[in-house]
């Protein structure tokens, strides 16, 4: 039983069981707004799921890509929330679930997710199908570029506005199941950062 969170994009946040499948999921467009729905969320979905805290094996974080104000929102939640109910982190790169999503839905062969990156850029993953486990797989990416400039012209194209946070969590499910080796513990922001620690102080001259 795990606790999904993403912001990546929009808000989401779920509540899965390997057997069960997707217990409950909410979800939040506004992208403006994770850090006043975040937690407003995570209770109504632990509420829908009619589950108590204690019955959670782990809280499954989105690792992005994602601009960086609204995805420190959702990893900081998850890892919060992962230490004070003394629950293990798990750590998903956000687009394999939107990947996960249209393979299920019955995409096939290669598919590339698009998200909105601000900035007049947009953050994109390649995928090449999916495994013997149903699982995405990764050909390119994740990486940034401008809109006219986003590779793979030739692939399937999908521009997602929310990454589902039950996906997300399937994931790490299936990947636990079959012993399949988990994402780093990484934030993708995939761009530097506008604040840069200081070289020291200035030299004053005459």
């Amino acid at each position: 039983m795990l606790l999904a969170i993403d912001t990546s994009a929009g808000t989401s946040v779920a509540v899965v069981d390997r057997e069960g499948g997707v217990l409950s999921e909410v979800i939040e467009t506004d992208t403006m707004r994770h850090a006043e729905v975040i937690g407003t969320l995570i209770d109504e979905a632990l509420t829908v799921a009619g589950i108590e805290v204690r019955s959670l094996s782990g809280v499954v974080a989105g690792m992005g890509p994602g601009p960086f104000t609204g995805l420190r929102v959702g990893i900081a939640a998850a890892k919060a929330f992962a230490i004070g109910a003394g629950k293990p982190l798990v750590p998903v790169v956000s687009h394999d679930a939107v990947a996960y999503d249209r393979y299920e839905a019955g995409h096939a062969g290669p598919l590339l997710v698009v998200t909105d990156a601000r900035r007049r850029e947009r953050y994109w993953t390649a995928y090449s199908g999916v495994d013997a486990f149903g699982l995405p797989v990764r050909l390119d990416g994740p990486g940034l570029a401008r809109p006219e400039e986003l590779p793979h012209p030739d692939v399937s194209r999908f521009d997602a506005d929310v990454v589902p946070a039950g996906r997300l969590g399937m994931i790490a499910e299936l990947r636990y199941a079959n012993r399949l080796p988990m994402d780093a513990d990484v934030a993708l922001y995939l761009r530097s950062p506008d604040v840069t620690p200081s070289a020291g102080p200035k030299r004053v001259t005459a």
